[in-house]
């Protein structure tokens, strides 16, 4: 049912109605029991995932990304240790898992990318123009970050890593790496400290590691000044080719494809994290680590920041106002059970986070024992973790470079079963909105487009200057736009299209209606939630930084466009409507005829004259003619629901008007 007039629902077959109670999905069809009548395509034009476990994959793997391991076990130290466990699981239980589910829900009945699914309100289409530009600043950044984990992967094929000692031609006197022994005693350095690390280590301030000069000095050659770009490193730019080519091959054909790619890319990191949290927890100091990670402070539970962390790392997290939810779930069998997946998922999600807490802290407290510091001076977050703290922690294992390998290994795969998400979001988009024969049979080469079109965006990001972009971009573009676009979709699908439209829709392809508690959160919860987070977001708003460097005014500027780019679509595209709509109000209906269904010839039924109505707010209702429709109900009756001799028309026991098909 699709359609702010409630007095549709009772012309629409499956809904709750006198024509008879909602018809309830056979366990095949609700995902639970495989079988060989589930195993084809239902949606023949856009296709479906190949099975059930692909999807699961595909989602685990676009919500398990870098943030998890790179963001949340700084979050979880920072904020009170296993205190912050008590605010992060709440925040998941009434934000995370309710609009995880909204999102699947909605992209599942509409079979619609993030623009198809507004036909349910037109006014509010901006929200998924809003979706596409944080998804494609999103795409942008995060192959960039994907490229540098390459680069550092192919560098740690060899004997010795190039980080571990300060003998390199890019290192400076004031390096000091916990490996380099032979050059404490040296002319540039005390020999006070020779032999003792922990002297070392609070000598000066300006004691750099081995680790960072790489990072800066080689790997990033990082100029003085976001508006100094410099060359363009090479290295970093070939890697970011490798990495869009392997994210355009594994989506070539779309889910098809992708759905494969995920068995392996959305569990390795999980054996990856295993085998580090094995040689991590058998190391010197890694209790001490782990309780430094674990360690309640139930004294920062009170402080509202501690709260505000919780919620922002949840919704960021799960990836939600991204449109990639939407996206993934539109091709799933119409009666899955997507309530089922998302509360799978979201746990998923968010245990990952707490286990790699144990991987990235067993390691750190090795290091800060080893050089006999506290574990706050060796732990960091984002890139500084993932490029320099962790990497100069492996240096200080046996076999070292097979342990960089792993971990660095693990982070590809993290970053790209984000990335292959975020590039089908777009894709899909584009194609659906379209909508032509010509554009579906060349999807391909709209993923090439896609993709040569981020590759070259990204290339400024490789400059010496890049890092600023990435950090400015990271911070602005995919931040408080994502709440605003949330939180704008919650009221608009609750009280513009309506909480008991929504409600009966899911009711049609679940068979069961959402729990009382998802009603609950969904009208009044998550919105609040959402909305407090806005708030935090703009309380806690700091000028961004990159260790010392202060951004200038002007890149500041630039980074809250980017913000506002992607939610100034909403209401320009809400004017754009009432500029090109007839009406004198929101809620005028306009009716109009010769709204063709799927035609079914050869014996089979013949869908044609369809009733529409709707308006700016809320868009169509489609029902069949009740001859039609009686005519389908009489035959299904007949030949029986799963009947060998049954036609295809005759399986299909609801219209589902978002995506115009039967189902």
């Amino acid at each position: 049912m699709i359609g702010g007039d409630t007095r549709a629902v009772s012309a629409h077959p499956g809904m709750a109605s006198a024509q008879g109670p909602v018809a309830t999905p056979s366990p095949e069809q609700n995902g639970a029991v495989p079988s060989e009548a589930t195993k084809k395509d239902q949606n023949l034009t856009r296709g479906n995932w190949g099975n059930q476990i692909e999807f699961v994959l595909t989602s685990v793997g676009y919500a398990v990304g870098l943030g998890n391991v790179w963001r949340f076990p700084y979050l979880c130290y920072r904020n009170g240790g296993g205190a912050f466990m008590f605010p992060y699981f709440i925040m998941l239980i009434f934000c995370g898992i309710p609009l995880f589910f909204m999102e699947l829900s909605f992209g599942q009945f509409a079979s619609q990318g993030c623009l198809g699914v507004w036909r349910i309100s037109p006014m509010f289409k901006g929200v998924g123009y809003g979706m596409m530009v944080v998804s494609t600043y999103i795409g942008i950044y995060y192959n960039v970050v994907i490229c540098i984990a390459f680069y550092y992967f192919f560098s740690s094929m060899t004997h010795v890593l190039p980080w571990a000692y300060c003998n390199n031609p890019w290192n400076t006197p004031d390096c000091a790496g916990v490996l380099d022994a032979s050059n404490l005693t040296n002319g540039s350095r005390p020999a006070v400290l020779s032999g003792n690390l922990s002297h070392l280590f609070n000598y000066t301030l300006q004691r750099t590691s081995p680790s960072e000069e790489y990072w800066r000095l080689y790997v990033l050659k990082l100029s003085d000044d976001i508006g100094n770009f410099g060359e363009v490193r090479l290295p970093l730019l070939g890697c970011l080719g490798v990495s869009w080519v392997v994210v355009f091959l594994c989506l070539i054909r779309g889910v098809k494809s992708s759905g494969k790619v995920v068995y392996f890319t959305a569990t390795f990191p999980y054996v990856v994290l295993t085998i580090l949290f094995v040689r991590g927890v058998t190391l010197e100091g890694a209790f001490t680590g782990i309780m430094y990670y674990l360690t309640p402070q139930w004294d920062k539970i009170l402080e509202a920041k501690v709260w505000g962390d919780a919620a922002s790392q949840i919704f960021y997290s799960l990836g939600c106002a991204w449109g990639g939810l939407i996206t993934m779930a539109s091709y799933n069998k119409f009666h899955n059970n997507c309530y089922r997946d998302s509360v799978i998922i979201s746990i998923t999600n968010c245990a990952t986070s707490v286990y790699a807490g144990f991987v990235i802290f067993s390691i750190l407290g090795f290091m800060a024992n080893h050089l006999g510091v506290d574990v706050s001076r060796v732990a960091d977050h984002g890139p500084g973790l993932a490029f320099v703290a962790y990497p100069e922690a492996l240096t200080l294992l046996p076999i070292s470079p097979l342990w960089s390998l792993l971990f660095f290994f693990m982070l590809i795969l993290l970053g790209l079963g984000t990335q292959f998400c975020l590039l089908e979001t777009l894709v899909t988009a584009i194609v659906d909105e379209v909508g032509n024969e010509w554009i579906l049979q060349k999807k391909t080469y709209v993923t090439l487009g896609v993709a040569v079109a981020g590759f070259l965006l990204g290339i400024p990001l490789t400059s010496q200057a890049g890092i600023y972009w990435l950090l400015l971009m990271d911070n602005y573009a995919a931040s408080f736009s994502l709440v605003v676009i949330s939180c704008i979709m919650c009221v608009s699908i609750m009280y513009i299209y309506g909480h008991r439209n929504y409600f009966q829709d899911i009711q049609m392809m679940l068979g069961f209606p959402p729990p009382l508690f998802f009603q609950i959160c969904w009208r009044f919860v998550s919105p609040a939630i959402i909305f407090f987070i806005l708030i935090f977001t703009v309380i806690q708003y700091r000028p961004i930084t990159y260790n010392h460097y202060q951004y200038p005014g002007w890149a500041v500027a630039i980074g809250f466009l980017m913000a506002l780019s992607s939610v100034i679509c909403i209401p320009l595209y809400a004017l754009f409507q009432l500029c090109r709509t007839d009406g004198d109000t929101l809620l005028q209906v306009r009716s109009e005829d010769g709204l063709n269904g799927d035609a079914r010839r050869d014996g089979q039924a013949k869908w044609k004259h369809f009733e529409h109505k709707g308006s700016l707010l809320t868009h169509f209702s489609l029902r069949p003619l009740p001859a039609a429709f009686e005519k389908c109900h009489k035959a299904k009756q007949r030949l029986g629901p799963r009947s060998p001799g049954a036609p295809d028309w005759a399986l299909r026991s609801h219209y589902n008007p978002l995506s115009r098909r039967w189902v």
